[in-house]
């Protein structure tokens, strides 16, 4: 979440007048993530997450994500769900942007989590992709390995600004992903950014999943693979063996990884980490300093991408 386009009061309050949420009584940015711009509003009724969607969001993809929602939700996923407007619209505008009201969760999203919490997303995950199984709509990986290069030809000619032989560590990267990268695996509907900030725990309860703009149909083993990135390192680069027994342990008491997704998740955590680095790189060397918008460092990214090229055997992540 962050913010790129502001809103003012006057024009916010008119907006609202076109939902079922009541009169405006406060609101703020959200200065987390790169994406789009978000706000917490308090109204009469309660309170409401307004997403405003930036140019990295294409309008046509809106129904797949909020249909989603709507159907993971039914099926006992906690998440966000839209709210409709009284026309019975869900995407209006607002600042010249589409807009969408979707509901608040209560949670708190953690910055410390335990390998009890890791546990508790790995069996989330899984659910999630039970649940997803038979959505209707699909949508393919925007941020698969052609979205990667196309990041990278936008990156390379300064990577090395950021870390002196980057350059050439990625294209060698590149080079083994056209070689092995795995395919044939069970796939579906997954997260793709089931990050910490996207989570939210009321104690060690899981209470919601939110942020499903990047979900999409893509391997199974890679979202897992992902949350093995984004939960499973610790402030010091290290991967935490524990934490990572953890969240593989949850999600295989929902869903059982099978044996060749087991035998791919070193290549895929790899192409993952790459993934993470390549958006957090043209972020980084991109976007203006200041503002609302929060800039992630790549470098954390490419520790990961080494540590993985490093993994013998995908018991070092705690499969057992």
């Amino acid at each position: 979440m962050a913010v790129y386009t502001d809103v003012n009061e006057g024009e916010l309050g008119a907006f609202l007048k076109d939902y079922p949420v009541g009169d405006l009584l406060s609101y703020k940015g959200i200065a987390e993530g790169t994406e789009n711009s978000n706000f917490l509003l308090h109204t009469t009724s309660g309170s409401y997450i307004l997403t405003l969607y930036e140019k990295r969001v294409d309008k046509a993809d809106l129904p797949f994500f909020l249909g989603l929602m709507s159907h993971l939700a039914r099926k006992g996923i906690s998440c966000p769900l839209p709210v409709t407007a009284h026309d019975g619209d869900v995407i209006g505008t607002l600042a010249g942007r589409p807009a969408v009201i979707i509901t608040f969760l209560e949670g708190v999203s953690l910055r410390r989590p335990t390998s009890a919490h890791c546990g508790e997303v790995g069996k989330a995950l899984a659910a999630l992709h039970l649940a997803g199984a038979d959505f209707p709509m699909t949508r393919p990986n925007a941020l698969a390995i052609d979205g990667w290069r196309k990041l990278w030809s936008a990156s390379r000619p300064r990577a090395d600004e950021v870390e002196p032989g980057l350059a050439a560590e990625v294209d060698a990267d590149f080079a083994d992903f056209e070689r092995n990268w795995p395919n044939g695996l069970p796939e579906g509907i997954i997260h793709a950014d089931l990050f910490p900030d996207n989570v939210f725990f009321l104690g060690e309860k899981l209470s919601g999943l939110i942020d499903f703009y990047f979900a999409c149909n893509d391997l199974y083993a890679y979202d897992v693979a992902t949350c093995l990135n984004a939960w499973c390192f610790e402030k010091d680069f290290s991967f935490n063996l524990t934490k990572g027994t953890a969240l593989l342990a949850g999600y295989q008491s929902v869903r059982p990884l099978s044996g060749e997704e087991k035998a791919a998740l070193p290549m895929l955590a790899r192409g993952s980490a790459l993934r993470f680095m390549l958006t957090r790189l043209y972020d980084w060397l991109t976007i203006a300093n200041g503002g609302l918008v929060v800039k992630r460092d790549p470098t954390e990214y490419i520790r990961r991408m080494r540590f993985h090229r490093a993994i013998k055997s995908p018991s070092e992540y705690g499969l057992t």
